[in-house]
């Protein structure tokens, strides 16, 4: 008898994991098919765009310069008085973005300096007390997303916050932000204060800012603004397990919300990874579903002196690397305090999306490169389709796919469907293409198989 309630138990609790995998699945399907979002980092920190003092900032984006250089609590309140974003347009972000071949958007509803860009009963640090504008500026973007068919995530500073009392502060040395003759005293008093510079910073406690500003604010952003996509948690600073049960309740809210791993490590993993700045290589990873969130230039918050721009080349090279690892590609665009996007960040997106209307079917939907890496290029595969992203075009015209055993069905170059031809051999087979690339960038062959892979 009790051989049998111990398999039963077993069975039971088998059905329940499969069934949880099940609505895990349908929850995650929409992004794990989107393969390509926007970031936007926007707030007050545009207004000094990373300089302070007359200074450069020596180091980190310009959403850092309140920390970094140290500035304090009133007076980087007082930049709020600045921030009066009048060009915003958000369909034409919203646009941009869908015109990029984006699907979906995460934008910062809060970052560390605390200023929120919506109206927040919860703290009068927001669009609509602090600055001139005084409108809310999600709902605009709220609206336009649903207009134009764009998933839309908010981005919520929950653990650091540098101006509603209680926050965290993680501690940067001050020689990161500008060259203070104080330097030294700086520094011991960060030391001695948890990472916070200004004794404004500490009137409450954190659990007294996690009870009265973040979970309320979480909440809102969860009740006002319909469906909310994506819930995406940033650097657990001084983060508990009991604040971050605090934080996840809500989430209740939102039954088909999509959450990170970044709300409290490693008890509270969330539903995907997130590497910054970079591209893992394929050892890093672990069966995960996962995000690379990266920058068009250096910053994240806008910089008016950052014009180190990546290429488009860079950028539709990176989004195929990162399809062909079976991961989602997060681009980030950093808006000017008046409400535009950089005129190198429009031209970067537009290069994008006019790679992505012709070759976009080797990106949404597909999944990892199920053979050997190869040195031409990257691959990706729909069920029995593979997807030859060409980097380096064959000068003889010969493009071998090591490891490939199945027999080729047919191949075709995806941007004119021309035919092509295949021969197999006995580690490769090899597509004899044209002698110009058609793509300059990467150049797409569909390769239909017969055979599982």
């Amino acid at each position: 008898m009790k051989k049998i309630t111990a398999m039963l138990s077993c069975l039971l609790l088998a059905q329940s994991l499969l069934a949880q995998n099940s609505t895990n699945d349908e929850r995650m399907k929409w992004w794990r098919e989107a393969r390509f979002g926007m970031f936007i980092h926007w707030g007050v920190y545009a207004v000094p765009a990373g300089t302070y003092k007359g200074f450069p900032m020596n180091r980190g984006g310009g959403e850092w310069i309140m920390n970094r250089s140290k500035i304090p609590v009133a007076e980087y309140q007082a930049y709020a008085k600045q921030f009066n974003p009048v060009k915003y347009n958000a369909e034409d972000w919203v646009l941009m973005a869908k015109n990029a071949g984006m699907k979906y958007i995460v934008i910062t509803a809060k970052h560390h300096d605390g200023f929120a860009l919506f109206d927040s009963k919860a703290s009068k640090w927001d669009i609509a007390d602090a600055t001139p504008y005084g409108k809310d500026l999600l709902q605009p973007l709220v609206a336009a997303c649903k207009k134009h068919g764009i998933k839309l995530g908010f981005y919520y500073s929950h653990a650091q916050d540098w101006n509603n009392p209680g926050g965290s502060a993680a501690r940067k040395d001050m020689r990161e932000g500008w060259p203070n003759p104080d330097s030294a005293k700086v520094d011991a008093y960060t030391k001695a204060h948890n990472g916070h510079w200004d004794p404004a910073q500490e009137t409450k406690t954190f659990d007294q800012y996690i009870n009265d500003v973040a979970v309320p604010q979480v909440k809102e952003l969860l009740t006002n603004y319909g469906d909310v996509a994506v819930l995406w948690w940033d650097t657990p600073t001084g983060m508990t397990d009991d604040a971050a049960k605090k934080l996840q309740a809500p989430l209740a809210l939102q039954p088909n919300i999509i959450t990170n791993d970044r709300l409290k490590r490693p008890n509270f993993p969330g539903d995907y990874k997130t590497p910054e700045q970079k591209i893992p290589n394929l050892s890093e990873l672990d069966g995960r579903d996962w995000e690379t969130c990266m920058t068009m230039n250096g910053t994240w918050g806008f910089k008016s002196y950052d014009h180190k721009w990546k290429s488009v080349e860079t950028m539709v090279r990176n989004l195929v690397d990162i399809a062909s690892k079976g991961g989602n590609y997060l681009l980030n665009v950093g808006p000017t305090a008046e409400g535009t996007f950089p005129e190198e960040s429009i031209k970067g997106l537009q290069g994008i999306g006019e790679w992505m209307k012709v070759y976009g079917e080797a990106i949404y939907g597909t999944k990892g490169n199920p053979l050997q890496p190869q040195t031409w290029g990257r691959i990706t595969r729909k069920g029995n389709t593979l997807y030859l992203s060409v980097f380096e075009w064959p000068a003889n015209g010969q493009l071998a796919v090591t490891g490939l055993k199945n027999k080729v069905k047919s191949a075709r170059l995806l941007n004119s469907r021309e035919a092509v031809k295949s021969s197999a051999g006995a580690d490769a087979v090899t597509f004899s293409l044209p002698a110009r690339a058609p793509n300059a960038i990467a150049s797409v062959i569909k390769v239909e198989l017969e055979g599982n892979l």
